[in-house]
C-alpha cells in the first residue's frame, strides 16, 4: 500500500514538471525565430554572393579539358545507345565527354 502511494505521487509530480516545461514555448519559438531570421538568413544571403562571385570567375576563365588518353576498360560499349547515332549518352557534352576514339571538337 506504501508503494503504490509513493509511486502515485512520483508519477503525479512527474508529470506536473512535464506540464510546467510544456507551457514555456513561447521562449524557444522566439529564440528559433530569432535565429532564423538574424543568423541564417544572413548566412544564405553571403554564401549566395560567394558562389556568385566564384561561378563569375569560372565563366570567365574555365579549367583546361583534360587530355584524352584511350584506356580500354573505359567507354566500352557493348550495345549502342537506342538514340541519336548510339555513341553518346543521354546527357553528352561534347566539350567534357569524350567518345570511345576521343573528343569530338578540338579546344579552342
Amino acid at each position: 500500500m506504501f508503494g503504490r502511494l509513493v509511486t502515485r505521487k512520483l508519477n503525479a509530480t512527474a508529470i506536473r514538471r512535464m506540464s510546467a516545461a510544456a507551457g514555456s514555448h513561447g521562449d524557444s519559438t522566439k529564440l528559433w525565430k530569432n535565429i532564423s531570421l538574424f543568423v541564417a538568413l544572413p548566412c544564405v544571403v553571403v554564401m549566395s554572393v560567394n558562389v556568385g562571385l566564384h561561378m563569375k570567375h569560372e565563366f570567365e576563365c574555365p579549367p583546361p579539358r583534360p587530355e584524352f588518353i584511350p584506356y580500354e576498360h573505359l567507354r566500352i560499349r557493348n550495345k549502342r545507345f537506342p538514340w541519336g547515332d548510339g555513341q553518346k549518352s543521354l546527357f553528352h557534352n561534347s566539350h567534357l565527354n569524350p567518345l570511345p576514339d576521343g573528343y569530338e571538337e578540338d579546344e579552342h
